[in-house]
């Protein structure tokens, strides 16, 4: 694939008046329009490589004591696929989103098309990127999909359109947030860095809530899970009684989900009712391996003496009687709370810690919020996309009608070819692209794939040892391969890395105890060494592969 690159066009508007360079004049409608027209000029395809982002160079610029930028330098811009964009420090960004999922991604599309060039903190530690669509199946009432589309299926979709249009994005934390100053301050995970910003939309959603009985702790990963999408398809599971509690169209879904592997599920709704849509009751009602459980409570569960769940204690919500149900998982679907800590006491909030909005305002001028960080009501998908529109649209007003748009007009023309970022992040390792047999094991491959070429590793070879345990449908692996292959690609002569699909190799999963994906562990000399569940940061996975390869 080709790109040309040339100037990026730094063009400030000042009281909502677009001031065009002479080669553009009159070609485009004032920045305010709600409906004005962008440029045909095709922008680069950022999907070749998530880090193949515009490094600019020689910004300059006076801004005075009210943060308002007076003059601005000229600016040029460069396709380099081998340097990740890192913001200037001194640089002020027009707006920093925080966060992702539908509401973050469409608030960065629309940021982008308006020439904002937003920064996009997807998160990693305190939120997975993508948000809680990652950890769902099918999406069938998301508009444009008439067969249905998974979760992390369209949030890839999304977060490729948002970048193909000049977003930039980072798998990275926002730690911290300084409300009180202008530009806003805030630091990241990335290094600590710390970014001043003239507006920022926070997209941060809202975590699955756990029911806190007295033996959650004890069996958290041992049988008791939030995700069953990620969980569900693990060997301890297979065949066994299992549970989903909730009410909900997510615990409707999950208890559907885990038909694929339970021989029996139940559904243990709190209340007389579901407050699942009526499509998704009549699902589960007529599904001959769920059962429903209406007004019933958990109040905690019991082992085996394994040390893994084996039952659960319920009690009737209405009755008060207690009886005993014998379960091998449970699965929580209970809803979510907030995640708005880091701006807790800088914005106003509700009791329950929804931020406050209005038209997607908060209560701090240049601060705006979307999604199920503001939703106490709808919580779906299509509107907490619409709501990351009227975010993106509110903060380019706040922006041109204060002096501090600077406008970032990229002539960039690329002939797209689709490329999955997986495929271009890990092109530095060589690697098998199926799983491997005794007839097609190749020593001279960094990756590999299924159980032929683990047992063979495992026996065989004096390198570092890397087994990665994934499922089909498992969004957070989808966020962490490209992660580690990166990182295994820097090391492709220290080690190497055997994914295992755990509905492929079942028996494989049972024997390493794998009771949930992602899961990365890793062997040397046939000894493990180490064992990482879920999505890490790439400096924790780099230090431990620098540490023992």
């Amino acid at each position: 694939m080709a790109a040309r690159a040339a100037a990026i066009e730094l063009l400030v508007v000042r009281q909502g008046t677009f001031r065009p360079s002479a080669s553009r004049r009159g070609a485009r409608q004032p920045i305010l329009h709600a409906h004005h027209r962008r440029s045909s000029t095709v922008r680069p395809s950022l999907l070749e490589h998530r880090h193949l982002l515009l490094k600019t160079s020689g910004y300059g610029g006076r801004v005075d004591a009210g943060g308002r930028r007076a003059t601005v330098c000229q600016s040029t811009a460069t396709a380099d696929s081998s340097v990740s964009h890192k913001a200037d420090a001194g640089e002020v960004q027009n707006v920093v989103i925080i966060g992702s999922g539908p509401a973050g991604y469409t608030a960065a599309i629309y940021a982008a098309r308006a020439n904002l060039r937003p920064l996009v903190f997807e998160g990693l530690e305190k939120g997975l990127p993508g948000g809680q669509l990652m950890t769902t199946t099918e999406v069938e009432n998301f508009p444009g999909f008439p067969e249905g589309i998974t979760g992390p299926d369209l949030m890839d979709r999304m977060r490729q359109q948002a970048e193909r249009w000049g977003a930039v994005t980072y798998m990275e934390d926002v730690l911290s947030i300084d409300l009180s100053v202008r530009p806003f301050r805030l630091v990241t995970s990335g290094g600590h860095q710390e970014l001043r910003a003239s507006s920022i939309i926070l997209a941060t959603g809202a975590s699955a809530r756990r029911l806190g009985i007295p033996s959650e702790a004890k069996f958290w990963s041992n049988g008791i899970s939030a995700c069953a999408i990620c969980d569900g398809a693990s060997p301890i599971f297979k065949g066994q009684t299992l549970a989903v509690v909730g009410g909900g169209d997510s615990a409707a879904e999950e208890a559907v989900y885990l038909t694929k592997y339970a021989s029996h599920v139940h559904l243990l709704v709190r209340d007389r009712d579901m407050r699942a849509s009526r499509t998704m009751q009549d699902r589960v009602m007529a599904h001959s391996d769920i059962t429903v459980h209406f007004s019933t409570t958990v109040t905690d569960a019991f082992g085996d003496p394994r040390g893994r769940l084996a039952g659960l204690h319920l009690m009737d919500s209405e009755t008060q009687e207690m009886r005993q149900l014998e379960v091998s998982g449970m699965f929580y679907a209970i809803g979510h709370r907030p995640n708005s800590e880091l701006v807790r006491h800088q914005v106003d909030t509700t009791m329950s810690g929804y931020v406050i909005t209005k038209d997607a305002r908060t209560s701090v001028e240049g601060v705006f919020a979307c999604g199920d960080l503001q939703d106490m009501e709808w919580r779906q998908a299509v509107t907490a996309a619409g709501s990351g529109c009227m975010a993106a649209i509110a903060a380019e007003r706040y922006l041109a009608e204060n002096d501090l748009l600077v406008e970032y007009h990229q002539k960039v023309e690329v002939e797209a070819k689709p490329v999955t970022a997986e495929v271009s992040i890990s092109a530095g390792a060589a690697k098998a692209e199926a799983v491997e047999t005794k007839a097609t094991f190749d020593w001279g491959l960094t990756e590999h794939r299924g159980q032929y070429a683990l047992r063979k590793l495992y026996h065989e070879s004096d390198r570092l040892l890397g087994v990665l345990y994934t499922s089909p449908t498992c969004g957070p692996c989808r966020i962490l391969k490209p992660i580690l292959k990166k990182v295994v690609a820097e090391h492709s002569s220290d080690m190497h890395l055997v994914e295992i699909d755990i509905e492929e190799d079942p028996e494989i999963a049972m024997a390493a105890g794998v009771v949930g994906t992602p899961c990365m562990q890793f062997f040397k000399a046939k000894d493990k060494i180490g064992e990482m569940k879920g999505v890490k940061r790439k400096s924790e996975y780099r230090e431990f592969i620098k540490t023992h390869a």
